[in-house]
């Protein structure tokens, strides 16, 4: 056991990625290795939800990168604190195991409010005029003054949209060295996007995507170097995850434009233009990657069979389920939609439920991750001629989120030591156990 683990939580990394990462493979070479299956959904927040507490999202919740609040009718998507997950973290079980380990949460989603000791993440400011800002909250409070001054701002424009690059992680590594110098936490839970952005934009296997991993084995050297600096003899355990795989895909869904030709969404006109009027439509879909949680008005019978007969039809869509009645994708959760409908591997949903693009709200060409039903892969592509965000979303060539069925689909753990766990393979929900073993827990 060690008195120190970090955790690297990296999306889209792969065992044969390992030959061309010379740094992590050193790191990592006489640990154990095994192959990982993220639980479904294989997307971001549930992942590392998973990872965290252990648990599936129909245990804490967390059943999609955003959530359909039905008391206010309101969607929520990148932006809810961790009081969502309605389990124990392991910074929560490490404290009530022994109050002096400490932890550090630096950039996984869902850590506003958690109970890390330290923490780091990009956070929106909703300004009074409709639009917003960022900055990254920390505990403590005044840590990102410092890193201000250190580092500069977090480069929100890199982490992000058509100029997602290197510069994000780099920023990320580079404040959590500095985490680790100044407190050396016992946990230091790392997430780090990089591998996100060209796999999806322009595919897995593109020159760009592989260039990617070169880029990110290049950051994970200088993490384990300043790491090694600020531990000095405590040599942590190091564990990597790779969140989920990233799979090819060459078609795109459009569930709420298949509800809305149905007659089930409902529009409502607004400064932005005409949306999905989410409390009164008889049906709509929250998208996310490759599924989306479908919301029928009052969860009236009748409306549920027709969305399920309407996108059973849609190209693209492998199987639609209710939660209830499909215990094999641990959904069944309050937060999920009457419905869920499932992509088939190389296909993916997209949020439009418009036809026409001169339809489309004004948020549609921006990268605008909080006001969107869904997520927007397309926003990593720039239209010259709009001069904004590309709404041809058949240009979108990677994504994930699908049942993990495939060994393509699953991603790989290591860990830099041997014996840490049992190199078969091991599912998101056993990581939280495998870092809670070296503490005793």
């Amino acid at each position: 056991m060690s008195d120190h683990v970090i955790l690297l939580s990296i999306p889209g990394l792969r065992q044969r990625d390992l030959a061309a990462m010379p740094r992590l493979s050193a790191l990592t070479s006489g640990g154990d290795c095994t192959e990982l299956a993220p639980t479904f959904p294989a997307v971001t927040c549930c992942v590392q939800a998973n990872l965290t507490t252990g648990m599936p999202p129909s245990e804490h919740g967390v059943v999609a990168n955003g959530f359909f609040w039905r008391e206010t009718g309101e969607v929520e998507m990148w932006t809810s604190p961790a009081s969502c997950i309605g389990r124990p973290q392991l910074w929560d079980l490490m404290k009530r195991h022994d109050p002096a380990l400490t932890s550090a949460a630096w950039f996984p989603l869902h850590t506003k409010e958690c109970g890390a000791d330290y923490i780091c993440l990009p956070a929106p400011i909703h300004n009074p005029d409709g639009t917003e800002s960022m900055w990254c909250y920390t505990r403590p409070d005044g840590f990102y003054a410092e890193l201000l001054e250190e580092l500069g701002p977090f480069p929100l424009q890199h982490f992000w949209g058509p100029l997602a690059n290197i510069k994000g992680t780099t920023w990320i590594v580079d404040s959590a060295i500095r985490a680790g110098v100044r407190w050396q936490p016992n946990l230091l839970y790392i997430y780090l996007p990089h591998l996100d952005y060209a796999a999806q934009k322009l595919g897995p296997d593109s020159a760009e995507a592989t260039a990617a991993v070169a880029e990110l084995d290049e950051q994970i050297g200088r993490l384990a170097d300043g790491i090694h600096t600020a531990y000095g003899d405590a040599e942590p355990l190091w564990l990597v995850a790779g969140e989920y795989a990233i799979t090819p895909v060459d078609h795109v869904s459009y569930p709420n434009r298949a509800l809305a030709a149905a007659g089930l969404v409902q529009l409502q006109d607004t400064p932005a233009g005409r949306v999905i009027d989410y409390a009164n439509s008889p049906a709509w879909a929250l998208v996310d990657h490759q599924f989306s949680h479908v919301f029928v008005r009052e969860r009236d019978a009748a409306t549920i069979r027709k969305a399920a007969e309407v996108l059973r039809e849609l190209p693209g869509i492998a199987e639609v389920v209710v939660p209830a009645e499909a215990p094999q994708y641990d959904l069944n959760h309050p937060r999920s939609g009457d419905l869920v409908a499932i992509s088939e591997p190389s296909s993916w949903q997209a949020y439009y439920w418009w036809e026409d693009d001169a339809d489309a709200p004004t948020f549609a060409r921006t990268v605008d991750i909080h006001r969107k039903p869904g997520y927007d892969p397309a926003e990593m592509h720039f239209d010259p001629a709009t001069r904004g965000i590309s709404l041809d979303a058949t240009l979108v060539r990677g994504s994930h989120g699908a049942p993990a069925l495939d060994p393509s689909q699953r991603t790989v753990l290591l860990s830099s030591q041997r014996g840490v766990f049992v190199e078969r393979e091991t599912a998101d929900i056993d990581v939280a156990d495998i870092v809670l073993r070296q503490f005793g827990i």
